[in-house]
């Protein structure tokens, strides 16, 4: 048999019909339970079986059809990774309010032609969209937010192992009265904001968990975890910190979009004070902020809660931060976290965290394993080589396009071209440009007389708003700064490297040209060009490592270009 979809009535009858079929009672497959606005994906040997624990479950009585899918090459692994896939995918089209909640930690291992298995579930969403089963095609949901974010993917080896292990150190942390901090390093796409968010739905929703699991007993291990987390700690109380307003507006919309999650439990640093949580978890820690650099009115904000905290100095030398309010505000801590991602004085330096790391009670992960760039870790390694002047050898990148421009038009003609092809692709640049048009509209602006950026003669524009630029309708049209992007996949991105950032030929060094850095809070307060010089390299590593199947690079200054294309075919 070749794979099938075939749908049975989810009453005692069609579960009695389910029991008489080849496929019904020892055989690998994957289900959907459905009703008129609600469906549940799952797996199984046993599909008679799971439909009677099903019928016991008070949740599935809104459901009156299941659709089993059954193929003769399906084993155990398959249909774990065709569910995990499945419930990724309906979760974005939106068609059916899953009912599913976190049903265990499920780990992204691989297995013998998993690649052919990875195309039968091709046909399987095609299928799925002429029987009427789901509305979108893969690409469309693939680039939208709720897919990118979802809580429901299975993990790689090292998110299961810090999952596991966080979980573990909750649990005897409440026993044993003890407060503690987790810290989970990684590099740009390793997955930090997806552990991060499923984290958050597995925690809230550890009761509910329980109760549903208990019906489907074949996660005995996780079941016991979960039920330990609400004896000792009830309901608990859990917020995602987003310190950056822009990746926290789209949070917000993901989560409306989640079964078990809230907008309002995505929150700003500044809102933890207003309560005291059991646990925060906290994404791209490295963009909290300190007393430094803020616009006029943040600066009143922050006293007034560091005032609250009892975390004041007059002389605000030894004022609180905003990682300061979490720990005063929470009994454990989750960051996510990444040094090479800080990129204003005004983020908390690097040694702060040294300092909390070096504290009894934190514990540290690190993820390594690449899920955003199909160049995978080798890319990102090689691209922190060349900005670090530690690369010996050319970047050779397979299945990535990695390319060096030297007409700045071509290549945003051809992001433009990737755009209508695939969707979210995007121009980005360095901010080597002032930002003329910042209060001018953007259907106001003839750009033959008000433009931000000109190079060789072609007119540019800075993005238009911060909040969520890389969604916004005319973001094809502009230059996402660093601000907008940071956080954010794109399929492709064009990246600008603007003449704040130079090479020197005779002392075959990168140095950088702050005349042409009009970042004015990315400058500020700063001690030492040195600070400088790795806030700007921060930045790029950033900007180039955003692209999930390919970078584009113009270089503006001539020299370092002629550096980049050294180690750049």
């Amino acid at each position: 048999m070749s794979n099938m979809i075939e749908e049975y009535d989810f009453d005692n009858l069609g579960i009695e019909e389910i029991k008489n079929i080849s496929y019904g009672r020892n055989w690998p497959v994957v289900y959907i339970l459905r009703g008129k606005k609600e469906a549940y994906v799952g797996e199984t040997i046993n599909a008679y079986q799971r439909m009677k624990q099903h019928k016991r479950n008070p949740k599935r009585r809104t459901l009156n059809k299941v659709n089993i899918i059954y193929d003769s090459e399906f084993n155990k692994s398959a249909i774990l990774d065709i569910e995990s896939l499945l419930i990724n995918y309906m979760l974005s089209d939106q068609k059916y309010k899953l009912q599913n909640i976190s049903s265990g930690i499920n780990s992204q291992s691989n297995y013998y032609c998993r690649e052919n298995y990875l195309n039968k579930f091709d046909d399987i969403w095609k299928s799925l969209l002429k029987q009427g089963l789901v509305k979108h095609d893969r690409l469309f949901l693939e680039n939208l937010d709720i897919f990118k974010f979802s809580p429901y993917k299975a993990l790689t080896d090292d998110q299961h192992i810090a999952a596991i292990d966080i979980i573990k150190a909750l649990i005897d942390n409440k026993v044993q009265k003890k407060k503690s901090t987790f810290i989970v390093n990684g590099s740009p796409g390793t997955g930090k904001s997806v552990l991060a968010i499923y984290l958050m739905k597995l925690l809230v929703e550890s009761q509910q968990a329980v109760n549903e699991l208990n019906f489907i007993d074949d996660n005995i291990n996780f079941i016991t975890l979960l039920n330990l987390i609400s004896q000792y700690y009830g309901q608990l109380k859990v917020g995602l910190v987003v310190p950056m307003e822009s990746l926290r507006k789209t949070l917000k919309s993901v989560f409306k979009q989640i079964p078990g999650l809230k907008a309002k439990m995505v929150i700003g640093p500044s809102e933890v004070v207003k309560e005291h949580y059991d646990i925060l978890i906290v994404d791209e820690a490295h963009r909290l902020r300190r007393r430094v650099n803020l616009q006029a009115g943040q600066y009143h904000t922050f006293d007034a809660i560091n005032k609250g905290l009892k975390l004041y100095d007059e002389t605000h030398q030894n004022d609180g931060d905003e990682l300061d309010w979490i720990l005063k505000s929470s009994d454990y801590q989750i960051l996510f976290y990444d040094s090479h991602q800080s990129i204003k004085p005004s983020d908390i330096r690097k040694e702060k965290f040294e300092e909390i790391i070096e504290k009894v009670g934190t514990t540290q992960f690190t993820l390594t394993s690449q899920m955003r760039v199909k160049g995978g870790e080798y890319y990102i390694t090689s691209i922190y080589k060349l900005l670090g002047q530690e690369i010996k050898k050319q970047i050779e990148v397979e299945n990535y396009e990695l390319k060096i421009f030297d007409d700045v038009n071509d290549m945003f003609e051809l992001i433009k071209s990737k755009d209508k092809e695939e969707g979210l692709c995007r121009m980005v640049a360095g901010y080597a440009w002032p930002w003329r048009t910042k209060d001018v509209s953007y259907h106001d602006i003839d750009k033959e007389k008000l433009f931000d950026i000109n190079i060789d003669g072609h007119h540019y524009i800075w993005n238009h708003t911060n909040k969520d630029w890389v969604n916004s309708l005319n973001a094809i049209n502009e230059i996402g700064c660093i601000h907008t992007v940071q956080g954010y996949d794109l399929n492709y991105v064009g990246v600008i490297i603007g003449n704040e950032i130079k090479y020197d030929n005779v002392n075959q060094k990168i140095y950088i040209d702050s005349d042409n850095y009009f970042d004015k809070n990315g400058k500020k307060s700063l001690k030492t060009q040195q600070e400088l010089y790795d806030y700007i390299i921060n930045i790029y590593k950033v900007l180039l490592t955003r692209g999930i199947k390919g970078t584009y690079i113009y270089i503006c200054n001539p020299e370092l270009k002629e550096y980049f294309k050294q180690y750049i075919k």
